[in-house]
């Protein structure tokens, strides 16, 4: 049986790890809680809104990462060339996370699949929820895409961009919810769900996790193969192994 995954996503503004609230920097922190040994996947971001930065620091990010973690390592922010996908994968990530970059140009997926391979190729997609009257006439949502950390209206619906994005050539899909970013409510459950009944590949469910219980309704209700937190570790003492054996005792097939 294939095992779930339980990752973790660290946000970095200029190179100092912060937590987020609304996909806006909110608080900075330590790396001293990231507990590298027992989660399954790390997902390094570079959310630094100052051009004059140039990258520096979040790329050092990156190499200390690989050479102190022992999981694949997932790194994104500002890719937009092939020559950009190299530059993270020469420090040590395994993956690349692309969002902007491919809603601008959408070839990009394409072109860094054929390079370094699907598996290499996440496509993260960031939605906002869009209220609507249903036929019936009681309330319903539907979501938009948004770039530009979450700044951006696109047009796209997450689950139609999600599908084109597999396409292309994606391997994995990455989907976070804007309006549950920081808040510890849970996922946006319907979302993730909509997302992974249009893709056959993988997807990550990010964005509102506050509890054990988040977790097992991210792959229970939403479908996700894999759940990501960040947030939550600044509020809490638990480990992940906590986190995973809260989910192998909920029948969740996790590494422990």
């Amino acid at each position: 049986m294939l095992r779930k995954r339980l990752i973790t996503v660290l946000t970095f503004n200029q190179g100092i790890l912060f937590r987020t609230k609304l996909f806006t920097p909110d608080y900075r922190y330590t790396l001293n809680f990231v507990d590298a040994w027992s989660v399954d996947e790390i997902v390094v971001l570079d959310v630094t809104r100052d051009p004059a930065d140039g990258g520096e620091s979040f790329r050092q990010v990156i190499a200390d990462f690989a050479s102190r973690c022992f999981v694949p390592l997932a790194a994104g922010g500002g890719i937009r060339t092939l020559d950009d996908v190299r530059s993270y994968l020469d420090l040590g990530a395994d993956k690349v996370v692309i969002n902007s970059g491919a809603i601008e140009r959408p070839s990009l997926i394409t072109e860094i699949a054929n390079r370094f391979g699907s598996q290499c190729t996440v496509l993260s997609i960031d939605a906002k929820k869009t209220s609507v009257d249903t036929a019936g006439g009681s309330p319903g949502a539907s979501y938009e895409v948004y770039s530009h950390f979450g700044a951006r209206p696109t047009g796209l619906d997450p689950s139609d961009w999600a599908k084109q994005g597999q396409e292309l050539g994606a391997g994995e899909i990455l989907i976070g919810s804007i309006d549950r970013d920081g808040s510890l409510q849970g996922y946006e459950l319907p979302l993730c769900r909509e997302v992974s009944d249009a893709v056959g590949i993988p997807v990550l469910v990010s964005g509102g996790a506050g509890n054990w219980d988040h977790f097992v309704q991210g792959f229970t209700e939403g479908g996700a193969s894999g759940v990501c937190t960040a947030n939550i570790y600044h509020f809490t003492e638990s480990s992940i192994q906590s986190a995973k054996r809260h989910l192998d005792n909920a029948g969740i097939p996790v590494r422990i």
